[in-house]
């Protein structure tokens, strides 16, 4: 809870995140990023909740909104820090964060690897719009009224194993997660719009290369639709599914944009 003092298992948590955000885009940028260590990293992140409640970025910018008007203590004040060391680094590496290193996050993507039918949501940007909607409705909420939106979600009782309406509510989500790509993310989470807008330009993420032979299998496998050549990777969790499918080695490239792509006047999205 925030108090007057540091909150000793939200430093961790925030450690944990950053140092792990940098080894991640490391062994990406190196190729040495593997199925087997994504699933590794989502379990040991999912225990991280569980263990600490943090980092849990949307659960800290609520209560940042909510207490927006008062005195902030050392907790919000270093969630408030968090969030933006973690908003820069996704605009300099991408959604390693949101992919791999949010516990929110961490729990629906090894709900999604069951071996269950799959339903990729239409409408990408229809999808964007509700999340903002969302956003604004939380920012209302809170600012106006210190109505707690995500509180209604049970996060936190679920985190911490406290059975409660709101613990049934979010494991209705994980339960949902097994069929469609994170939807708490993607409809719900108030930070997810903001990690959208950072990640759009980001300076490191997935690029097609002049090797690609343009074959769409990674578009037709992207649960978030943003594997197509024109699409801005706003929306791209670096889940790896496209790198998986892709027959051509190199056809796919993490990093700058110094490595040649398809020109736009070829090929399809």
């Amino acid at each position: 809870m925030p108090g007057p003092g540091p909150n000793t298992t939200q430093l961790i948590g925030i450690a944990y995140a950053v140092i792990f955000f940098l080894i991640g885009a490391f062994l990406w940028r190196t190729g040495r990023f593997s199925r087997n260590l994504k699933l590794l990293l989502l379990l040991v992140t999912s225990l991280v909740g569980f263990a600490f409640f943090s980092p849990m970025i949307p659960h800290n910018f609520q209560q940042l909104v909510i207490r927006s008007g008062d005195f902030v203590g050392f907790a919000l004040m270093g969630a408030a820090i968090g969030m933006t060391v973690f908003f820069l680094l996704t605009f300099l590496f991408g959604r390693h964060f949101c992919g791999y290193l949010c516990p929110i996050g961490a729990v629906q993507e090894l709900a999604y690897t069951a071996p269950t039918p799959k339903a990729r949501l239409p409408w990408k940007r229809v999808l964007s719009l509700v999340r903002g909607l969302v956003f604004a409705l939380i920012l209302a909420a809170g600012l106006g009224f210190s109505i707690s939106i995500l509180a209604f979600f049970g996060i936190q009782e679920f985190f911490r194993l406290v059975f409660s309406a709101g613990f049934v509510v979010f494991l209705a989500i994980i339960a949902l997660s097994l069929f469609i790509y994170r939807p708490f993310c993607r409809l719900i989470c108030p930070v997810g719009a903001i990690f959208q807008l950072v990640a759009t330009p980001a300076r490191w993420k997935i690029r097609r290369t002049d090797a690609c032979i343009e074959c769409g299998k990674c578009e037709r496998v992207c649960p978030t639709r943003e594997a197509g050549r024109t699409d801005l990777k706003g929306e791209c969790y670096l889940c790896r599914r496209c790198m998986d499918v892709c027959p051509v080695d190199g056809a796919l490239h993490y990093g700058g944009s110094a490595v040649r792509e398809i020109p736009p006047g070829l090929g399809s999205v």
